[in-house]
């Protein structure tokens, strides 16, 4: 394992084995190995993956770090941050576009993977509007408000301006939760019943809120808290 990936049977090497069974043979080290291309000394690129990944704990907090956090580790620069975020940026794109094309209703799991790559890690409140239009496919992910760990000041008027704006039909808001817990509070159900009544003035149905965590995803939609025909 620890030596160099060329010295390694043709098989085994993370190239070939994408080019002979595709992407979906590899692990997740040897995945990251296409991207660092190289290792260090003493460890080939797969090594220093493994190394990355068992530091990180897992996948998602290794995409979400900061290069300060990466660049701790020997062998790990900015180059190769800016490499892994730029990929993670091209899926989050790609779910995007995905939205923008299908309706949420048959591409669901794209939305809530889009949720999760966007806001699950950050560590701050985010509240995000996503735009429908009439064939309930995504206009527009707009960030509204930003605030602290704890709390982030939404206001309803805001809101319905920016879906009017947009000539939405529909809404779906989401928000994360950086304690982990995706459990909705009472003022995240409060806020959903607010935003109900003030989009049902103007005919825009809210059709879901979704809360995420970094492991976790709340829908009010799927736990039957919000009703749509």
């Amino acid at each position: 394992m620890h030596s160099p990936i060329t010295n390694w049977p043709k098989m085994e090497q993370p190239r070939e084995k994408m080019r002979t069974h595709g992407a979906s043979a590899l692990t997740d080290a040897e995945l990251l190995a296409i991207f660092l291309r190289v290792g260090v000394k003493g460890k080939s690129a797969v090594s220093l993956a493994q190394d990355l990944l068992h530091y990180f704990g897992n996948l998602p907090r290794l995409l979400s770090c900061t290069p300060e956090e990466l660049t701790r580790i020997h062998g790990m620069g900015i180059s190769k941050w800016s490499q892994i975020q730029a990929a993670y940026e091209l899926v989050k794109r790609s779910l995007e576009e995905t939205l923008c094309e299908e309706s949420v209703f048959t591409s669901s799991d794209y939305a809530r993977e889009y949720l999760q790559a966007k806001i699950g890690r950050l560590p701050h409140e985010v509240f995000l509007c996503l735009y429908l239009d009439s064939g309930m496919r995504l206009i527009e992910c707009q960030e509204l408000f930003r605030g602290s760990l704890g709390h982030t000041a939404i206001y309803p008027r805001e809101i319905l301006k920016e879906a009017l704006s947009r000539n939405a039909s529909a809404l779906i808001v989401a928000h994360n939760h950086p304690s982990g817990n995706h459990i909705p509070s009472k003022s995240d159900q409060e806020l959903t019943k607010t935003l109900i009544k003030a989009l049902n003035l103007v005919d825009i149905p809210l059709l879901d809120h979704c809360i995420v965590s970094g492991t976790g995803f709340f829908s009010f939609l799927e736990a039957g808290l919000i009703k749509n025909d």
